[in-house]
């Protein structure tokens, strides 16, 4: 018997993310001009992402475990599309639906069978196919 062959859902390959954090509240352009002609950065860097590396096999659990600002919510925005990486390539195949922030795409006035329903068809699933994954979803729910 041969080994499974792997199906990879999402490849991420050397991802850096750095954001430029403002040293001063509200700095005027008579201060920006003064740390130019100074040499000085009127920001400082932050790397949370730097020269992450994996790959997501189709039907494999994958965790991000953290602190608090270690980038886990960096990571996830990253391979949502929402920033882009300042290096490195991100390839996902098929699908990727963020559900970043708990209760995003949730009608609180609708009922969990109505909201999955809802969602599914917005996502272009047919009746029929979210009847068929009805089950799982609740299960995973």
């Amino acid at each position: 018997m041969s080994a499974p062959k792997e199906d990879p859902v999402v490849i991420a390959n050397n991802i850096t993310k750095c954001f430029r954090i403002p040293l001063e509240a509200s700095s005027g352009i008579k201060q920006k001009l003064v740390n130019i002609v100074k040499g000085r950065k009127g920001y400082r860097e932050f790397t949370p992402l730097n020269d992450i590396s994996f790959t997501i096999n189709k039907g494999d659990f994958f965790g991000i475990v953290g602190r608090n600002g270690s980038g886990k919510s960096t990571l996830l925005k990253t391979l949502a599309g929402i920033y882009a990486p300042n290096s490195g390539e991100i390839h996902i195949n098929g699908t990727l639906v963020p559900f970043i922030e708990l209760g995003v795409g949730f009608n609180p006035e609708l009922t969990g069978k109505e909201n999955i329903f809802l969602n599914g068809a917005l996502l272009g699933f047919s009746r029929k196919q979210i009847e068929e994954m009805y089950a799982d979803i609740v299960d995973f729910a």
